[in-house]
């Protein structure tokens, strides 16, 4: 009996995964249900947008709690303060002096995570179409055990702490920005600020750029990304950083749930680091 090869798409490269003509067994079975492939334009369009809405929706509707989440901000900013590492203040102080910096922070904050996030998905989904599915899944992944956090750590960002530390950038400068702040605060939980989806979203944009882009500059622009928005994100002061590591937290778990789902194809996610084939000595190739 002879084995068949599949070739997957991968834009501009192919991948050859083997696959056995033995049997319609269990195992065989699973490995073609999870085989990654590029799904139908319409389909993905529309589970995007509902699953996005269906976050919004439940993000929202988690009870608001203010009285727990503005004790739970001061508990993680006394955490802080005991670990040495609370300098959010500062950074809100020093970037809201220079308004044409706060002022783009504050148009950052509210854009680029859909912006990149969505412009990454499509370029996954046309340019790297074999590893879309897996990495789709490290998204959604993320996203939804976020939901958790929100709803068992209600935490109030640092510009509504008591006491008026903090610079709500968005208010001062009359920009439109946060949901959270002006006249659209009353549509999104403002104390769903744990973890933040900010760093969730640009640390999975950052890695898959990271990993796939074959331009030098463009994999470093990955890099960047996530490190700038920690920098946004606390000094617009919609987060402290605490909330970042929570945001990295859920990318792992996401990760971890995408690597259980596609164990056995080892193409189905982007290695940070690739893997080097040994090219065999011309002594060692068969002769003709």
């Amino acid at each position: 009996m002879s084995d068949s090869t599949v070739t997957e798409p991968e834009g501009r490269e192919e991948v050859a995964v083997p696959q056995a003509v033995t049997g319609e067994d269990r195992q065989g079975l699973l490995h073609r249900l999870r085989r990654p492939r590029r799904p139908r334009l319409w389909f993905e369009i529309l589970l995007i947008a509902v699953s996005y809405w269906t976050y919004s929706l439940i993000r929202n509707a988690v009870p608001e709690q203010k009285a727990q989440a503005l004790q739970n901000a001061d508990w993680v900013w006394q955490l802080e303060h005991h670990l040495s590492v609370a300098v959010e203040e500062s950074v809100n102080h020093a970037v809201n002096s220079v308004s044409w910096l706060i002022i783009g922070m504050n148009y950052y904050y509210a854009t680029l995570h859909f912006v990149i996030t969505l412009g990454v998905l499509v370029w996954l989904y046309r340019w790297h179409p074999g590893r879309y599915a897996a990495t789709r899944l490290v998204l959604f992944a993320t996203t939804g055990v976020a939901l958790v956090g929100y709803y068992l750590f209600p935490l109030a960002p640092p510009r509504l702490m008591n006491g008026g530390r903090f610079v709500d950038t968005v208010m001062v400068h009359h920009t439109w920005g946060s949901m959270a702040s002006g006249d659209l605060k009353h549509m999104s939980n403002q104390y769903a600020a744990m973890p933040s989806m900010h760093i969730g979203w640009s640390m999975w944009c950052g890695l898959t750029i990271f990993a796939l882009a074959s331009v030098p500059w463009v994999r470093v622009l990955g890099l960047l990304y996530p490190a700038t928005t920690l920098l946004v994100i606390v000094a617009t002061a919609n987060h402290f950083w605490l909330d970042a590591v929570g945001g990295v937290l859920c990318l792992a778990f996401g990760f971890t749930v995408a690597r259980l789902w596609y164990r056995g194809l080892p193409y189905a996610l982007p290695r940070l680091v690739p893997v080097r084939t040994p090219v065999a000595a011309p002594d060692q190739l068969p002769s003709a």
